[in-house]
């Protein structure tokens, strides 16, 4: 195997590597975990190893290690009851800073944070956990570094790639895979199956597929103009016909395995299998979500919010297509942006999160809005539902990764763990409600494929929003003021109903205007065009979860 070693640190933008040939004198690193069952919904937790650090302010390394990952994040992840992982920045990159999208080299594992060995230790460690592990892969596009990588490998510019302006790409300054080539195929393809089988990845997710799809890769298209936006003469058949090999190939050699298309353009049968004519994705991200988060925090207030339109956005995917859905990955953390804590609570989060203190009114309800969208998405959203390391509590500041533009500053390359762990301070209240969600998903898969989903009410007046999902009852009161007392919810079987959750539980940082043992029964009335109907307690901007227990 090669093991390209790069420095981390005052080099050019663009420094090369040197290869070496990775054969340790203990031999091959030998697997002891069996691979995990796949998941029937995911949970998935987004991270990028390297700065996944608790950063130079804090005594530690500019750069995490997959060691140091295994010993004091994966027990983390474990602990909040996620059960994939999905690893950024693994193929290795001469530039840090583009979070692991610029790729060089797609047969290294990136030696800034260890050794083939030490990911591979890595990986095993999380499947004895029962975790399985997405890589995400680049074949959308690759570096144009020339010394260093696959660009004019072989003295032209048309290895692997398409000649002349077709082959880079206009606004990421990268060079576009010809995939019409048999040679581009079977190296993109060997590269799935290496992972795969080298590495025991159980899986991929598959950046930037808008731009392989499509000729004019996305740029300037809105796909709202029917069919025609996705098969014309600007359609990449080629692109096409290698996504629906590669998951072919993905699936047949090891059956079970994941694979996750990201792709804002809303492709046609994604995520159906090769042999109905699909692409063979097991699921695709639903890009539109965080999206429409952002844009209610940032243009609308509260009392502004449609419920309509927020279970329009949740609930509108193709039929019989898997998503996952979430409310924020790394996009919506980078420099340039905010994450959801942030426009929620903005620089409170630096002074108002103490708990030795009373909430002040913008931290009470940032606090009780972010748990409310992390739950709307979730059970809303999709069959599986996806986080990136550090939003689970909150965390107060963005994502900038060492470049020219900071003076390679690494200060805010870095997770702080401490935050989540005082409990002095309220992001352990987010930090628990994460926990809270994914135990509550593991103990009834409300998110499953074909599990029953029906929302009964989208109140505009009240602000609320009542469903069923699996066997749980969903009831939310986004009104920014108002409570309601003996509020008459619609459900679909009589008996006795209990609470599973409350976002307004004190572990939660919540203010307990809920009894937790409170008991609730049917009577002879329907409501919102169900047969049977509770009057229930709903304080404002709270999510109660009930489920019917046995008499």
């Amino acid at each position: 195997m090669v093991y390209c070693v790069q420095a981390p640190k005052g080099a050019p933008t663009h420094p090369a590597y040197d290869s070496m040939w990775w054969n340790p004198p203990e031999g091959k690193y030998k697997f002891k975990h069996e691979l995990p069952v796949t998941p029937k919904s995911l949970r998935i937790y987004e991270a990028h190893v390297g700065m996944s650090s608790p950063g130079q302010l804090l005594g530690g390394p500019d750069i995490h290690t997959y060691e140091l990952f295994r010993e004091n994040v994966l027990p983390r992840i474990k602990r909040l009851g996620y059960n994939a992982i999905q690893f950024m920045a693994i193929q290795e990159h001469p530039y840090y800073a583009s979070f692991g999208y610029h790729v060089a080299n797609l047969f290294a594992p990136s030696s800034r944070s260890g050794n083939p060995d030490e990911l591979k230790r890595l990986i095993d460690e999380c499947h004895a956990m029962g975790i399985s592990v997405l890589l995400d892969i680049v074949h959308s596009h690759a570096a144009t570094n020339v010394i260093d990588g696959i660009n004019e490998f072989d003295g032209t510019d048309s290895h692997y790639f398409h000649s002349g302006p077709a082959g880079h790409h206009p606004q990421w300054d990268s060079r576009i895979f010809n995939y019409g080539q048999w040679e581009t195929m079977r190296f993109l393809i060997s590269n799935c199956y290496w992972w795969l089988n080298e590495f025991k990845f159980d899986g991929f997710r598959f950046d930037g597929i808008t731009s392989m799809l499509y000729k004019h890769h996305g740029i300037g298209k809105c796909f709202v103009n029917g069919y025609g936006d996705y098969f014309g003469m600007e359609t990449d058949m080629d692109a096409c016909v290698y996504l629906m090999l590669a998951n072919d190939l993905i699936h047949t050699v090891r059956p079970g395995a994941i694979t996750v298309a990201e792709d804002v353009s809303g492709m046609p049968t994604l995520g159906r299998p090769v042999h109905e004519g699909g692409f063979g994705f097991d699921y695709r991200l639903a890009m539109a979500a965080p999206d429409m988060w952002i844009k209610l925090l940032k243009e609308f207030g509260d009392d502004q919010w449609e419920m309509g339109n927020i279970v329009h956005v949740l609930t509108n995917r193709r039929y019989k297509e898997k998503v996952i859905c979430y409310t924020e990955s790394h996009d919506q953390a980078l420099v340039g942006d905010k994450t959801i804590a942030f426009w929620l609570m903005d620089k409170e989060m630096y002074s108002g999160m103490s708990l030795l203190t009373p909430a002040n009114h913008i931290v009470d309800r940032g606090i009780a809005l972010h748990k409310m969208i992390r739950m709307v998405t979730m059970s809303l959203g999709g069959e599986g539902y996806l986080t990136f390391m550090g939003n689970e509590f909150g965390h107060p500041e963005w994502i900038d990764l060492p470049r020219i533009g900071n003076d390679w500053c690494y200060n805010h390359a870095r997770r702080q763990w401490n935050l989540a762990d005082m409990t002095h301070l309220r992001y352990i209240h987010l930090n628990n409600f994460d926990a809270a969600m994914h135990g509550l998903e593991e103990a009834f898969s409300f998110m499953h494929e074909g599990s029953h989903e029906y929302v009964s009410l989208k109140n505009e007046g009240d602000k609320m929003v009542v469903a069923e999902k699996g066997e749980l009852l969903f009831i939310f009161n986004f009104h920014t003021t108002n409570s309601y007392q003996g509020y008459r919810v619609g459900c679909r079987y009589p008996g006795k109903y209990k609470i599973v959750l409350d976002s307004d539980w004190a572990e939660f940082g919540g203010h307990e205007r809920n009894d937790r043992h409170s008991v609730f029964f049917t009577g002879d009335m329907g409501a919102d065009g169900r047969p049977h109907s509770i009057q229930v307690y709903a304080p404002s901007r709270v999510v109660l979860v009930l489920r019917k227990v046995d008499e």
